[in-house]
């Protein structure tokens, strides 16, 4: 890496890691971010990072000072006041507006502010609200206000077309193609416009223009000449709107590096989030507003500290004169508020130039090496979404890439996949849509039609739903921001190298999945050439905590007899896993068939707790759901679940799925004889009903285990019960249990339903009583064990109960340590 960080510094030098600053960029990480060691952060777009130094100015400011509500007149109150001046003073110097001419009004975020605008506007059936495509949901949920006052709303796609260092002031700087026009029936609510202004004044309408100073989803940079243009009337998409034209800037994730400029561009309204620019306080905005515009907000509700006389039994209120103070509810954020100067302590102290051209450099390198990431047949592997679809060769772009991913043959890597894989390695980034429909829905070519289809097959914000017929529904976003490194930008092109890019394959390249079919068995009957045998048994009597091991045990219906059937439920009605409460891992259990009893143990809890597994429950609750499936549930009295509550440290409800049901189906061949469906059986397994692994695979993956930690790390060796399964098997060949089909063990039969997808829950183990944490063996077996988005490791198995067909009854069967397995392939 030293070399080609060498080659970076060569290229980039004047630029990265703030050479003109008394700190650079290596010193400024480790002394105020020691938090990421370990760590690679890349959503600033999201939120960025606070440092240590600022938290600490902020801790000792609270700590030494009395601030009062501004609302008075006390010492404390007007030392708010002051404060509440200097900070607005201090925000409006970032965008470069003079006092004179605009007002820093406070709010809860960007989101509160643009919402503050649409609720205020002085909309009428004459106006018009135009946006561009690429515009934030915040942005868009606007055209709710305009359209229930009988407005207009049109969304445009605007593309510069040519250099614009070469056309000052010209219209023709910009392609601008215009979607349908919006609006709603003509029986909308247009006559509560008593008590407010339809029009402004001199009886001309009023129409508005908003646009991103940069995408959230591209990192594309708006020309903020679109500002003068659509003023002065130059503008193609607004120039055949009657009415006078304002402008309102969404400056929440562009002014992070390069915050309007507001003497040159002067839009009527710009919003901002703090947390975006350095990370706290969070649920603080502003809306930076043109006196002349603010003058002609309608704002209805009035409030504490927003009026100058208010009478309760009457229809009389006289409001304050000071924009601010008309336009913020209540008390104002003020804490927050006297935080924000140690926020700009650190832009200052950097500049926003130099933060601007920091992260450009270590974009601009990223974006190139990631289009050069070939797969073995010279199909790009990233593809990356927005420059390189435009025809201005030096668009300007924000530190932001966004990109989906393209295995070897064609077909995407979902995002949720490439999510998960950065998680394993440390790299903490953004999948989805952000939020930003219009820009998504243009980037990946999704027409109206796409994104109905993917809505009514289920897919909603923030799911796992990331391909569908063959297409994406979202991207990946990576963003850096002033406090990233080189060494950040090469972790993330190592991950994508190491995980998704092709490389040509020799014949021993390891137990890939589904490389090689073994040929076990020729048919069911047929003798298998090795000798597997069954090596141990576990049972898990309640989810996520431990189970015992045992020579021999009866099979139900549902799989192994008593096998998660039980579990705990809190407060709230989740489901309580080891992912969620790793406590639950230090409960013991142990079942006594001849006693009919489970025993419990907790090291918080200095009583066993013992539970008759015989005995009809009188306590019975309505249906639970558990990951999607409805079940009825038994629960226990109030001592159980204390016992519980003990244990893990926390409120939380014991129960146990009630008696088995069945549908029926019939077995051609066999005399329509009645068959039970497996599935049905209730008992609170996730997917299959058992879970099998292979003593030879865990031997293969401790041995990479060990070759990936030469590196004077300590040795990381696992054993079969990190994967908590049923059944482990000894005498096969690794992975040779991807291939079974079906298996036999003594005279039980079971079907496989395929590899079992493994989550984090593997990287958790005891340690002197304490649950770790760690990304292995997950990551080694994302590394070659990967499929389709899922990381498989073991095989899921069902049950296959026989019936007597004598007496149509069912019969009970042991499986027992010892025994031999026959898998086949057919």
């Amino acid at each position: 890496m030293a070399q080609s960080k060498e080659e970076f510094l060569e290229q980039f030098g004047e630029d990265y890691g703030y050479p003109d600053a008394r700190r650079g960029i290596d010193e400024l990480r480790a002394a105020d971010f020691k938090r990421l060691e370990g760590m690679v952060y890349l959503d600033h777009a999201g939120a960025t990072l606070y440092s240590e130094a600022q938290m600490a100015d902020v801790t000792k400011d609270l700590m030494s000072n009395v601030y009062g509500n501004p609302h008075s007149q006390s010492d404390s109150s007007m030392a708010t006041s002051d404060l509440l001046t200097s900070a607005r003073h201090q925000v409006l110097k970032y965008f470069n507006a003079s006092p004179r001419d605009y007002k820093c009004v406070f709010t809860s975020g960007a989101t509160a502010a643009l919402k503050l605008v649409g609720e205020c506007f002085p909309w009428s059936t004459d106006s018009c609200y135009m946006y561009t495509i690429e515009n934030h949901n915040s942005v868009l949920g606007i055209r709710e206000y305009a359209l229930s006052k009988g407005a207009t709303a049109s969304a445009v796609d605007v593309e510069e077309v040519v250099d614009p260092s070469k056309n000052h002031g010209s219209g023709s700087l910009f392609k601008v193609s215009k979607h349908s026009n919006q609006r709603r029936g003509d029986d909308v609510l247009l006559h509560n416009y008593q008590n407010g202004r339809q029009t402004a004044i001199s009886g001309n309408n009023l129409n508005l223009f908003a646009f991103p100073s940069e995408c959230n989803f591209s990192g594309h940079k708006f020309n903020l000449s679109l500002v003068n243009l659509i003023k002065e009337g130059n503008f193609l998409g607004t120039s055949q709107q009657q009415g006078r034209w304002m402008v309102l800037i969404d400056a929440a994730k562009g002014c992070t590096t390069e915050p309007p400029n507001l003497t040159v561009y002067p839009a009527d309204f710009v919003v901002c989030s703090f947390y975006k620019i350095f990370g706290y306080p969070t649920g603080l905005g502003a809306l930076i507003v043109k006196n002349e515009a603010a003058s002609l907000l309608n704002k209805t509700y009035f409030s504490g500290g927003t009026v100058a006389a208010s009478i309760a039994d009457i229809d009389f209120v006289q409001k304050r004169n000071s924009i601010e103070q008309v336009l913020e509810d209540g008390t104002v954020s003020f804490l927050s508020i006297s935080s924000l100067r140690y926020g700009f302590k650190i832009i200052d102290t950097l500049t926003i130039s130099a933060i601007a051209r920091h992260t450009a450099s270590l974009t601009t390198y990223v974006r190139k090496k990631m289009m050069d990431l070939k797969h073995s047949n010279e199909k790009n592997v990233c593809i990356i979404y927005g420059q390189q679809a435009s025809k201005v060769k030096d668009l300007k772009m924000g530190p932001t890439i966004t990109f989906n991913l393209k295995r070897e043959d064609g077909t995407w890597f979902g995002y949720r996949e490439v999510e998960k894989l950065a998680s394993l390695s440390g790299i903490h980034l953004r999948t989805g849509c952000f939020c930003n429909p219009g820009a998504c829905a243009k980037y990946l070519g999704l027409s109206h039609s796409d994104l109905v289809s993917n809505f009514e097959a289920g897919h909603v914000c923030w799911d796992d739903n990331d391909i569908i017929n063959g297409k994406p529904t979202g991207a990946v976003r990576i963003s850096f921001g002033y406090m990233s490194t080189y060494e950040d930008a090469e972790e993330l092109l190592k991950f994508l190298r190491l995980s998704f890019v092709s490389k040509a394959v020799g014949l021993n390249n390891g137990y890939m999945v589904n490389m090689d079919t073994l040929n076990l068995v020729d048919d069911w009957s047929q003798k298998v050439i090795s000798d597997i045998r069954l090596k141990s048994i576990t049972i898990y009597p309640v989810k996520s905590c431990q189970g015992f091991s045992v020579q021999g045990w009866p099979l139900a219906t549902g799989g192994l007899k008593y096998d998660r059937e039980w579990l705990l439920q809190g407060s709230g009605g989740e489901i309580l896993t080891q992912k969620k409460v790793p406590e639950l891992s230090s409960i013991s259990t142990l079942i006594d068939l001849e006693l009919g009893k489970l025993f419990l143990e907790s090291p918080k809890c200095k009583d066993k707790l013992q539970i008759s597994i015989l005995e009809n429950l009188t306590h019975l609750s309505a249906d639970v759901e558990v990951y999607g499936q409805r079940y009825e549930v038994q629960t226990y009295s109030d001592k159980v679940n204390s016992w519980f509550s003990d244990a893990i440290g926390r409120p939380c409800t014991f129960m146990r799925c009630s008696s088995s049901k069945y549908r029926s189906c019939t077995i051609s061949g066999r005399r329509d004889r009645l068959c039970r469906d497996a599935r049905s059986k209730l008992s609170f397994v996730n997917e299959g009903q058992l879970l099998l692994v292979n003593e030879e695979s865990i031997s293969d993956l401790n041995s990479r285990l060990s070759s990936s930690n030469g590196n004077g790390k300590q040795r990381v060796l696992v054993d079969a019960m990190r994967f908590r399964p049923n059944i482990v098997v000894s005498g096969s060949t690794p992975y040779g249990e991807d291939n079974w089909k079906r298996l036999n063990i003594g005279d039980a039969y079971f079907t496989s339903m395929g590899g079992c997808n493994r989550c984090q829950m593997i990287n958790l183990y005891q340690s002197s009583g304490q649950v770790i944490k760690s990304k292995e063996p997950l990551a080694t077996l994302a590394s070659y064990r990967r499929q389709k988005g899922k990381i498989l490791f073991g095989i899921l198995l069902n049950y296959e109960d026989g019936m007597d067909e004598e007496y149509d009854a069912v019969v009970e069967k042991w499986i027992k340590v010892g025994q031999e397995v026959y898998p086949s392939i057919e």
